[in-house]
Order: structure tokens, then C-alpha cells, then sequence
């Protein structure tokens, strides 16, 4: 494979939290250039905590992170690499800190040295392409859960990433924003990764499907018809999904 496609490596990386079991194992993964990568598993399986050590924000116990080709050694190393990685938290109360939505989104172009006048063009450039028109002074903390979600994708979109870590992007939006975020995610020539839990939405969004268990990441090749039981609307009408099997390749190199 060409490594100069290669935009985000971990190579034998493991992680536990302090009086914890460990969450990673030996961990291999890979980001190329061109990929739309969803992550599914259970909770608790170290979707969030691969985020996290991707951009710095926790170390490994062991093992390599590369990411744009050079070792992550330092806070310096991923100083640099926050600058061209957006990652969008879980709980948007984690990422939105300004009193107004137009002060959040424009926080990251000012940060990336654009001047006051470019960083607000920018915002409101990038909330109306989210539908948000109007939202400029809107108080950040009155907005709605979905409201929240939708600025915190603002924020991230706005400093114009190369590549894109969002974690849960759905969560709490409608169907119909759910919709529009499907439609700007088909439109942009970006790497990303998405953790979800909504099936619907990793099948239209990303090309390759990865599951996480037991500390690993595994490719998930085979689609296996099955049934179960879970309470959502239209739920006496009989349906069935496909869905991946997530133990068949392990991406750990031999």
C-alpha cells in the first residue's frame, strides 16, 4: 500500500484507565486518505478513548501513534495535529464554551489565526450550510440538546479539517437534520471516522464499517440477516436489518 496516503497509523497500542481493566489491546488501526470509516461497538469498548489518544488528549501505555506521517511523541506533536483533525464530542456541553453560537464557531479560525472579520465570515458561512441561519447570537446553553449538537458540528466544520472524528454526530437530532447532516457529509472531500450507533446512518455515510471488541478493531466484511428485540417507533410492524459481522478479520498485523 502507498504510505504516502497514510494519514493516521496506531501500531500496538494499548490503554487502560487507572485502576481499570484495559480498554485497548495490542490495537492496530489505520486512516488512508479517500476513507469514510464508521466504528460501531458496545459501550464501554474504546470507541471515545481511540478518539482521544488520536488527538492527544490521553497517551497510550504502549505502542505508536503516526498521524500525517510523523511519530507523536509530545503535547507539541499534537498541538499541531488539532489544527487539521476536528473531533466532535459525545456531549456537546464539552465542546461549546463562548457565550454566543457565533463566538463558538468562529473560536477554531480565530485559533488557526484567521483574522476577527474572516473567523465570522467563516461561522456564519459554515452555519448556514447546517441549516442555522439566525442562530449567530443565540445564546449557546438555551439551545436545545439537538441545537447543541448541530453548533458543536459548526465548530469542528468550521476550521476546515482534514480529517474528521466525530463521535455520536446523531445523537438527539431529528430525522429531518439527520437527513441534511447525511447530505453535507456526502458533499465534503474529507477523511473521516464516525462512532454511531445508528446503522441507517453509517450505511449511507461511510465505505468500510469496523467493529471494536474485546480491545481490537475488527473490519466487518460479511452483512448477516438476523433478528432482535428493541422498542423504537413502528415497532409491531415485522422488519429485519443487516447488519455486519465484527469478528472475521482482526486488523492487528501478524
Amino acid at each position: 500500500m502507498d504510505e504516502n496516503n497514510l494519514l493516521i497509523k496506531l501500531e500496538g497500542v494499548s490503554f487502560g484507565y487507572p485502576g481499570g481493566k484495559p480498554v485497548l489491546k495490542e490495537l492496530f488501526f489505520e486512516l488512508r486518505a479517500g476513507e469514510k470509516i464508521g466504528l460501531i461497538g458496545p459501550n464501554g469498548s474504546g470507541k471515545t478513548t481511540l478518539f482521544h489518544l488520536i488527538m492527544g488528549l490521553l497517551r497510550p501505555l504502549s505502542g505508536k501513534i503516526e498521524i500525517f506521517r510523523h511519530p507523536m511523541k509530545d503535547e507539541k506533536d499534537f498541538r499541531a495535529v488539532r489544527q487539521r483533525i476536528g473531533l466532535l464530542f459525545q456531549d456537546a456541553d464539552d465542546q461549546l464554551f463562548s457565550p454566543t453560537v457565533l463566538e463558538d464557531v468562529a473560536f477554531g479560525p480565530l485559533n488557526q489565526g484567521k483574522s476577527v472579520a474572516e473567523a465570522k465570515h467563516i461561522a456564519k458561512e459554515t452555519l448556514h450550510s447546517l441549516g442555522l441561519e439566525g442562530f449567530e447570537s443565540r445564546i449557546t446553553h438555551k439551545l436545545s440538546g439537538g441545537e447543541k449538537k448541530l453548533v458543536s458540528l459548526a465548530t469542528v466544520l468550521a476550521m476546515k479539517p482534514e480529517v474528521l472524528l466525530l463521535d455520536e454526530p446523531t445523537t438527539g437530532l431529528d430525522s429531518e437534520t439527520t437527513e441534511r447532516i447525511i447530505a453535507i457529509l456526502k458533499e465534503v472531500d474529507i477523511s473521516y471516522v464516525f462512532i454511531s450507533h445508528n446503522m441507517d446512518f453509517i450505511a449511507q455515510t461511510t465505505d468500510k464499517i469496523y467493529g471494536m471488541m474485546d480491545g481490537q478493531i475488527f473490519l466487518e466484511e460479511e452483512k448477516i440477516p438476523h433478528t432482535h428485540a428493541h422498542a423504537h417507533g413502528y415497532g409491531k410492524v415485522p422488519h429485519t436489518h443487516s447488519y455486519r459481522n465484527n469478528a472475521v478479520r482482526n486488523l492487528k498485523k501478524p
